[in-house]
């Protein structure tokens, strides 16, 4: 029988859950699927960085298929009317897809099944995404956890799956699929995407090389002592990968383990998982494991899409969009244009490149929301449409805890300094003078400040305060004070 597997955010033919088990069902007689869902494809926070890599992953994807026969049925529209549109033109009996866990994949995915399930076909669904997916972990009380530390706690004590053989490569076949109207993968500009930005090399071929750089060039030992010095090329830059499927998280977990000289445990030894020592391995996989607490967050609490996860937080008055003053400070975010060069250079960094140094993101999420005062949502959604790894849990859970109103979120006391940041992720200044060049030639003691440069000094490097480089927009010590009010006039309590 013929089995559709609908593609998503698995974009890659090794250890793909739902891929596998299509196979071993129908003897290889399986129909690959990716719909470009036009509600996705016209959603509030598109990026088209983020387009350009997946069309770029969907394409080497094709053209790994047809290397073993087969081939990528594309179709554009609704997944429901598609999807039972190409069940009916081949006959298929069942399709095969990866869980997703945001709230619109949710709505999406529960119509598509019941719709399906209508019409007669088995509808089956399979974790991927995850290592432990949303009611895997919960508290003592059943409850999910909405605290980091216990939650990874339970997360590493749980025994783990490991990678699945690649069918492909273990003397299973495919077979053609029947001959249906299909669209060439396209490219961003073909469905309306004007790309800007210097996009990551996509596609899974490129996952796996650079989990294996990551490795061998010793990245993933130094990672606890490297990952955030803003001038090292020091991270693993597989996010973008894991956010749209071309890598599982599951081999980038082995591989954690593997090279810490640790091995996954077998099914039959569930109890008998080592704890991490090495530092480096132990700290990368906390952001897996990070990753993952977020997405369970979000499936648990979809109200914080929107809204603050923290109701309690819910009346303090960040920034409003009708003040024109906000709107140019906003804008001169937006721009690398504030005046502070780690700010600066990490926006400019995203603009540029559309993916963003962890650090450097925490450090422009602080300062929109703690020195700007303005609202989380205004820069989740900036964000959005620029990073080619936006995640709608990661990002969503990363600026409510910058603004100090999510889950397990860093306290309104504390404000991150902007120039400490600079100082200590940056100390050299090779990281802005990267990406804010005006400040290439500004001596390391004034990098992190440069309007302290005495006037002469300021011609002489070309580096003019108000001039070939702005001022700063805002005063970070009067914004702390009132960044500190307006969560004690919002909370009373907390005083």
């Amino acid at each position: 029988m013929h089995i559709i597997h609908w593609f998503r955010r698995d974009l890659r033919l090794s250890d793909n859950t739902a891929l596998n088990a299509a196979i071993e069902a129908s003897a290889g007689h399986v129909v690959p699927v990716f719909v470009l869902d036009e509600a996705v494809l016209k959603g509030r926070d598109i990026a088209p960085a983020r387009v350009h890599f997946m069309l770029s992953s969907l394409a080497e994807l094709d053209a790994n298929l047809r290397s073993r026969g087969s081939r990528l049925i594309v179709r554009k529209g609704n997944p429901l009317v598609e999807l039972l549109a190409i069940a009916r033109e081949v006959g298929a009996e069942a399709i095969y897809y990866n869980r997703d866990y945001t709230p619109l994949a949710r709505k999406r995915d529960a119509a598509v099944t019941q719709a399906l399930t209508e019409a007669g076909l088995q509808v089956h669904s399979f974790k991927d995404l995850v290592i432990h997916e949303e009611d895997e972990l919960l508290t003592g009380s059943k409850k999910p956890y909405t605290v980091f530390s216990p939650y990874k706690k339970n997360w590493l004590l749980q025994s783990k799956v490991p990678p699945a053989d690649h069918p492909l490569l273990t003397g299973k076949k495919l077979s053609a699929p029947p001959e249906i109207a299909t669209v060439p993968v396209p490219n961003a500009k073909d469905i309306g995407f004007v790309v800007t930005q210097k996009v990551p090399k996509a596609g899974e071929a490129e996952a796996q090389r650079l989990l294996r750089a990551f490795v061998d060039g010793n990245g993933l030992n130094q990672y606890d002592k490297q990952r955030d010095d803003l001038g090292l090329d020091a991270t693993s830059r597989l996010s973008p990968h894991l956010h749209i499927g071309t890598l599982s998280p599951r081999a980038c977990y082995q591989t954690a383990l593997h090279n810490a000289n640790y091995v996954v445990p077998s099914r039959e030894s569930r109890n008998a998982q080592t704890p991490v020592a090495k530092a480096g391995a132990d700290n990368w996989i906390s952001e897996l494991i990070w990753r993952e607490f977020y997405m369970q967050l979000l499936y648990h609490f979809p109200h914080a899409d929107q809204n603050n996860f923290n109701k309690a937080w819910d009346g303090v008055r960040f920034g409003s969009g009708d003040d024109p003053l906000d709107q140019a400070r906003f804008a001169a975010w937006c721009a690398g244009k504030t005046g502070y060069p780690i700010v600066d250079a990490a926006v400019r960094q995203m603009n540029e490149t559309a993916w963003m140094h962890n650090r450097a993101r925490m450090i422009a999420a602080c300062f929109l929301t703690r020195d700007l005062l303005l609202d989380w949502r205004w820069g989740e959604s900036y964000f959005m449409q620029k990073l080619c790894d936006g995640d709608a849990a990661a990002n969503n859970g990363n600026w409510q805890w910058a603004a100090s109103v999510g889950a397990d979120a860093q306290p309104y006391f504390r404000v991150f300094n902007p120039l400490l940041q600079s100082q200590r992720f940056d100390p050299k200044g090779s990281y802005i003078r990267r990406w804010v060049p005006e400040l290439a030639r500004v001596p390391d003691e004034f990098i992190h400040e440069p309007w302290l440069m005495p006037p002469q000094q300021q011609l002489k490097t070309n580096c003019v305060i108000g001039q070939t480089y702005p001022r700063r927009i805002v005063d970070h010590a009067v914004q702390k004070d009132k960044a500190i009010a307006m969560f004690k006039d919002a909370k009373p309590s907390a005083k």
